[in-house]
């Protein structure tokens, strides 16, 4: 589904060149789970800035479903995302006096789909990404952390998507809470065979994945099968 071509990132200012990414290759097939892994500064997140179509690569090549998508102009591009990916990252972004329901309905009233529609919508996300329905129609004030990063999966998910992009998803959470999300990601993945790209510095975050790729320095230095994955609930299998 993905296909990244030597793909090299440049940024100019001035007289000054910092090459974030150079000659990346990198497969991602429909249905997988892969984690991205590296330190601050390896180029990661502009690697997955281009994967989700939010940034443009200097030079080389990027299928998106069989279609190059690396010289598409800005406007094709947001309309790609719209249609294709969705969004997860470390900071929630959610609206602060917005029920939790009306987030998950805020990508369908920019798509000007009708109120109707966007409920049920909203409601099958919200059931996809495991978030209790007691809590539906609360602020985000009033839940915790892990159920806020819940509530922007399901956000995310609304527009049923072909990828999902999470960047740091357990970032500003605990370990017990974070692997709450992490199971969101395991369980749409293995039931719903949601194609998943999740960027990660934490090793153990990215053995709940089902295959790691390394990048340092701008370039992927390794790519490998998690052999000692992390399932966290035993009774999914895939």
């Amino acid at each position: 589904m993905i296909k990244l071509e030597n793909i090299t990132k440049i940024y100019k200012n001035l007289d000054t060149e910092t090459v974030a990414l150079k000659n990346i290759n990198l497969e991602i097939k429909k249905g997988e789970f892969v984690a991205i892994m590296g330190p601050s500064g390896s180029g990661k997140s502009t690697l997955m800035h281009i994967i989700g179509c939010l940034d443009k690569p200097t030079s080389g090549k990027y299928f998106l479903e069989g279609k190059d998508v690396s010289t598409l102009n800005d406007d094709e591009l947001a309309e790609i995302r719209k249609r294709k990916i969705g969004f997860v990252f470390q900071a929630y972004n959610l609206l602060p006096r917005v029920r939790v329901i009306e987030q998950v309905e805020l990508p369908l009233v920019y798509a000007g789909i009708k109120p109707e529609e966007r409920r049920e919508k909203a409601i099958n996300a919200l059931k996809a990404s495991a978030f209790p329905d007691n809590f539906w129609y609360h602020y985000p004030n009033q839940i915790s952390g892990g159920m806020q990063q819940r509530v922007a999966i399901a956000r995310a998910l609304v527009n049923d998507p072909l990828l999902i992009l999470a960047d740091e998803p357990t970032g500003n959470l605990d370990t017990k809470t974070g692997e709450i999300v992490l199971d969101t990601f395991q369980r749409l993945n293995f039931e719903f065979g949601k194609t998943i790209v999740l960027v990660t510095h934490e090793e153990y975050v990215a053995k709940h994945a089902e295959r790691i790729s390394l990048i340092r320095d701008g370039e992927i230095i390794d790519e490998f099968k998690v052999k000692d994955r992390i399932i966290i609930n035993s009774h999914i299998t895939k």
